[in-house]
Order: C-alpha cells, then sequence, then structure tokens
C-alpha cells in the first residue's frame, strides 16, 4: 500500500471528501455543520497540506455560530492541543489533523494574539485583533487595531524560532537597517512589532515608475546595507536550491504541464552548477515588493519579513524581486500594466552586478515556487493565473538559454 500523493491529499481536502472529515471532526462535540467553504489551501512540498475552512455550525445547545477550522497532512508535534482530532483516511494511506482557530497545534500563542483583552493589556490600550495573513502549522501575522487606526502587528511562530526572530530585527535595528522595532515578545512564540513606516513597492508598481533604475538601486541599497555580523546566522536554502520541490508543486496545480515544470527545474539546476553566483553575503532570503516600504519610488522606509536573513548570493534576493514582480500581471493584469518596462529595466541594472545565467536561474526558480500558489480551492479561474506564472517562469531561463 502506498502513501496518498499530494495530489491526492490536496483533492481530499478540498473536494467533496472533505465534508465528511469535517463532520467527524466536529461530530465529536455534537456540533452540526450547516454549509462549508474552503478559505484557503497552502501545499507545501514534501512537506504536507493544509486547508483553512469557513463553517456555519449548529451547536448541540441550538445556538449557531461561524466558525474557522483547519486541516492539515503535515506532521504535528503537540499532539496534546486542546481541541486537536486525529483522523486516519479510510484505507489508512494519510493522516489528516483538524481544529478550530485559533487553536493551531504548532503556534500556541495564537489564541492570545487572537484574544481582544489579552492584546489589550499587552499594549495598555483598547486594540482589536485583525488576521492578515495565516499559514497553518507555520506562522500567523495579526494587526492590532486601535480607535485611530492600525497600533502594531503581532507575528506568531513556532516557539524554536520566536528568540531568533526577535535577534533578527534587533542587530537590524543597531545596523540601521529600517525594519518594524520589537514593542514585545513572548518565547513562546509571539513577537509584537510597530507599525512599518512608508506604502508597499507595490503601489508604485501599479502606479508606474518614473525612474526604475533609482527605484531598483534603492532596494539594492538595503541589501548592500545588511550587517556582516549577521553572517554567523543560520543559512536557508534559496528558491533555487529546491527547484525540484517547486516543480513538484507547479506539476500538483498544473498535472497536464507537469513536463514543463521539471524539465524547468532540471535546466535551473544545470545552470547552476555552472554559474557564478557571487559571494556569500548577508541576504534578506524573502526579497520582493510586499516586503518592501517605501517613501516614494526611490526612498525605502521599511523592510519586512526579516525571518531568514542570514548568509547567502545577494543574486538570489534580486531574483526574488525580479520573479515576485514578474507574475503581478497574470495576478492582476488591469493593476499591473507598467511592469513589463519596469522589469527590463530592473534586469538591464541587474546584469551590473550579476552573472546574466546566475540571475535568470533563480529568477525562474522564484517564479516557478510562486506556480502553486495560484490555485484556488473553488473552479477553475486561476488556471490563466497559474499558467501564465509558469509561462514566465520559463521566459526567464529563455533569456539565457
Amino acid at each position: 500500500m502506498t502513501a496518498m500523493s499530494e495530489l491526492e491529499q490536496v483533492d481530499l481536502l478540498t473536494g467533496p471528501g472533505a465534508a465528511e472529515l469535517l463532520v467527524k471532526a466536529l461530530g465529536t462535540e455534537g456540533a452540526t455543520i450547516q454549509s462549508w467553504r474552503v478559505d484557503s489551501l497552502h501545499h507545501r512540498p514534501a512537506a504536507g497540506v493544509s486547508v483553512g475552512y469557513e463553517l456555519e455550525v449548529l451547536g448541540a445547545d441550538g445556538s449557531e455560530s461561524t466558525q474557522y477550522v483547519c486541516a492539515t497532512t503535515s506532521r504535528v508535534s503537540r499532539k496534546d492541543t486542546p481541541g486537536l482530532v486525529r483522523l486516519d483516511h479510510a484505507e489508512g494511506l494519510v493522516r489528516v489533523y483538524m481544529w478550530r482557530h485559533p487553536h493551531d497545534p504548532e503556534l500556541p500563542t495564537l489564541p492570545a494574539a487572537c484574544d481582544a483583552a489579552t492584546m489589550s493589556a499587552l499594549l495598555g490600550q483598547p486594540v482589536t485583533p485583525v488576521m492578515v495573513t495565516y499559514r497553518p502549522t507555520r506562522r500567523c501575522v495579526v494587526r492590532l487595531d486601535g480607535a485611530a487606526g492600525p497600533l502594531a502587528f503581532v507575528k506568531v511562530v513556532r516557539p524554536t524560532v520566536a528568540a531568533d526572530l526577535v535577534s533578527r530585527h534587533e542587530l537590524l535595528t543597531a545596523a540601521g537597517v529600517p525594519v518594524p522595532r520589537v514593542l514585545q515578545s513572548d518565547p513562546a512564540g509571539m513577537v509584537v512589532l510597530s507599525v512599518a513606516s512608508g506604502v508597499p513597492l507595490a503601489n508604485f508598481l501599479a502606479a508606474g515608475i518614473p525612474d526604475p533604475v533609482a527605484t531598483f538601486d534603492a532596494a539594492h541599497a538595503v541589501l548592500q546595507a545588511l550587517p556582516e555580523q549577521m553572517m554567523s546566522l543560520p543559512a536557508h536554502p534559496s528558491w533555487a536550491d529546491r527547484v525540484e520541490f517547486y516543480a513538484h508543486a507547479a506539476a500538483t496545480a498544473l498535472p497536464e504541464r507537469a513536463h514543463e515544470a521539471h524539465g524547468l527545474a532540471a535546466t535551473v539546476t544545470s545552470v547552476m552548477a555552472t554559474s557564478d553566483p557571487g559571494p556569500l553575503v548577508t541576504t534578506h532570503g524573502d526579497f520582493y515588493e510586499a516586503n518592501l516600504f517605501m517613501h516614494g519610488p526611490q526612498q525605502v522606509a521599511s523592510v519586512l519579513d526579516v525571518d531568514s536573513v542570514g548568509p547567502g548570493y545577494r543574486v538570489d534576493d534580486v531574483a526574488c524581486m525580479l520573479g515576485h514582480v514578474s507574475v503581478l500581471p497574470h495576478l492582476a493584469p488591469t493593476v499591473y500594466p507598467h511592469v513589463g518596462e519596469i522589469l527590463e529595466a530592473w534586469w538591464q541594472r541587474s546584469l551590473g552586478y550579476f552573472d546574466a545565467r546566475a540571475l535568470a536561474a533563480r529568477a525562474a526558480a522564484v517564479t516557478l515556487s510562486l506556480v502553486s500558489g495560484a490555485k484556488k480551492p473553488n473552479g477553475d479561474a486561476w488556471r490563466q493565473d497559474g499558467e501564465g506564472r509558469l509561462d514566465e517562469a520559463l521566459r526567464w531561463m529563455g533569456r539565457v538559454t
């Protein structure tokens, strides 16, 4: 008997069979599901599938409520988490864990971060927690809104990485890199950060940038300012290092184009072995438009998501920015009409710093990693976006092959 493939896991957790799992999970408390829908899908290659569901539930006492329930096929370490339900597939091919939000088994501080009374006491004034992003079992970002707007952001992470995240923010702040300040922290997995100044770079990409080269130079200057002492931190694999995993995820999302995804991964690996990535330096590790806030098109105001800062190749950071920006027109075609010309200017500017083959291969790997993220749990409307992302990844590689 073979284990269930990740494509089959996606089908199980997002298809009609999910209803049976939800009934089994909630039925332990006598609740009745009146309706349900898939809200989010997260596929980590070789590490499992997680899904978020929005449910309308009739309780055993007759009360009605809207509930958010999560399911994952990933490994779970805290199996004694209150409310965690384990379900074994009938054929024993996969194990599914389910829980009600916010009782994530890998994020023990998430209930506190989502509780208005707890967060109000922590900040010393009334706040309303609003979930911004959530990747079940991995991390969650919660915005704390006051009467006049956002007051802070809470980053909820696994306990094993909380102290490291605080250290990264403090080291970068001391080096003059514009990152949010740490306001509070809990080693159990909570870091409260100040509100970032500026507006997302994506806003300027949508409006059009008068001088794309100046914008690139401003972003590149931030990378050059990352402190050398952070080279002692653990290294994180780049997207190109994991290109086979991302090809697998892309093939799971678009099985009819699996051969193209795997072929691209093979080409990336080959080019990586015969191109020059440059010297090892301190890198950001997740450098793209959503993590860069600007005071204007030529001035970086804040750098976000510094969880992966450490030793690496700067070409990977620039490739990350190029790859992410290249998929924006597929994500929202009418919003980003200027991206093509901006990217061309950035590519040409980048060639003054990096080997073209190294940069193109890495940009292709980053873009390939974004293909599976286009997949939505309902309908096929996402398919054009997903195929466009794969086409973009192939175009990056085609620049040098």
